[in-house]
């Protein structure tokens, strides 16, 4: 089964330690190894207790790569506008070569105020900062001598080294949430996707995927050859109620942290993130039983699990789940438990999903 585990860090230092959460993550990331799982991801962002112990995806994954032998690395997501294509470029390059071709990449807009605002770029150029920063990555991956005469970046010619492991490159995807021309884009450039389902209603999602879908096959890329990743927040336990209970707990103090980082969009609104404002108060209203309901959390026994699993599937077809399973402040026995009950007594469930770990590029366009 493509699942994976994803680690988006929401602690702050007064809950737990930098070095207790990365000690824990790189253990969490060799039993993800040794128990069959397809992936490992982690996120980059910055300063809050949302997301800040992750300021890096490939420092870290480059940890994993070490003690790891099977399981692929992926950055969930790198963000172009926060750095220089050169720079991140060799950076991926270097990290593929460590894994021996085991990385996928992922790429996001990104979408903190305080985080534009610290870097002192303006959200209203995100999406041309974005698009230009893959586009030059994918150049500098793919030739020599590029020569790149940007809007926001000039250089050249140069020839990146190292080259890259994963010819013509490795895979990428890019992250996507609620703006129907970021699935469209996407799509169009027939790259892969990730996207969380929380958010939002399953009915939305829905036809987000469905407006991605459409313009990968429009673009003349091969159906059913795209991966999309679905970033969920799993909590699996014999006891179903203590499963739910103490997930409601952790996932409540997860919601509190984001809902607090993302409140500058009440007042700034830009206008490359419409919706986002609305977004904001309807998780203020998301309990976790609700996402329950909605086959929007894996949470219970495995039992119960495996029927949210198939819900999953049959609402958003063929996905990846990349499992959040240390949330917040979660002792670490529990995301040790959630891993071994889903890997033992979910993941056998769902055979037709199995695949070997590493996984091709992107396919070309058709013709």
């Amino acid at each position: 089964m493509l699942a994976g585990i994803n680690f988006f860090p929401t602690v702050s230092p007064a809950e737990k330690p930098a070095v207790q959460f990365f000690d824990e993550c790189l253990e969490l990331s060799v039993l993800a190894d040794r128990l069959g799982y397809h992936s490992v991801k982690i996120v980059e962002h910055y300063f809050y207790p949302y997301g800040g112990y992750s300021p890096d995806p490939v420092t870290f994954l480059a940890a994993v790569a070490t003690r790891t032998e099977r399981i692929r690395l992926v950055t969930g997501a790198s963000v172009p506008a926060f750095n220089h294509p050169i720079k991140l470029a060799g950076q991926l390059a270097m990290l593929d070569n460590i894994c021996h071709g085991r990385l996928d990449v992922g790429f996001a807009r990104a979408f903190l105020p305080g985080e534009f605002e610290a870097f002192e770029i303006s959200m209203d150029s995100s999406r041309a900062r974005h698009q230009e920063g893959i586009a030059a990555i994918l150049r500098l991956w793919q030739e020599e001598e590029v020569v790149w005469d940007g809007t926001f970046h000039r250089f050249g010619p140069v020839t990146m080294l190292p080259r890259v492991y994963q010819q013509p490159t490795p895979p990428v995807f890019i992250a996507a949430t609620s703006t129907p021309e970021s699935f469209v884009w996407a799509g169009s450039q027939g790259f892969n996707l990730m996207f969380i389902p929380f958010t939002s209603t399953n009915e939305k999602i829905a036809e987000l995927l469905a407006l991605y879908r459409g313009a990968r096959l429009a673009a003349g890329y091969t159906p059913g050859s795209e991966r999309i990743q679905m970033g969920i927040h799993c909590f699996v336990d014999t006891d179903g109620d203590r499963a739910r209970r103490e997930a409601a707990e952790y996932y409540a103090d997860y919601v509190e942290k984001m809902v607090h980082t993302w409140e500058a969009y009440m007042t700034a609104r830009p206008e490359q993130y419409a919706g986002y404002a609305d977004m904001i108060a309807g998780m203020r209203k998301k309990s976790l039983a609700t996402l329950e309901e909605n086959a929007q959390v894996y949470v219970g026994t495995p039992g119960q699990v495996r029927e949210q699993v198939a819900a999953t599937f049959e609402v958003f077809g063929t996905v990846e789940p990349s499992m959040q399973i240390n949330f917040a402040a979660m002792p670490f026995a529990d995301a040790c438990r959630t891993m071994e009950l889903f890997a033992a007594e979910v993941m056998p469930a769902f055979p037709e999903l199995s695949a070997p770990a590493s996984s091709p590029a992107p396919a070309a366009p058709a013709g």
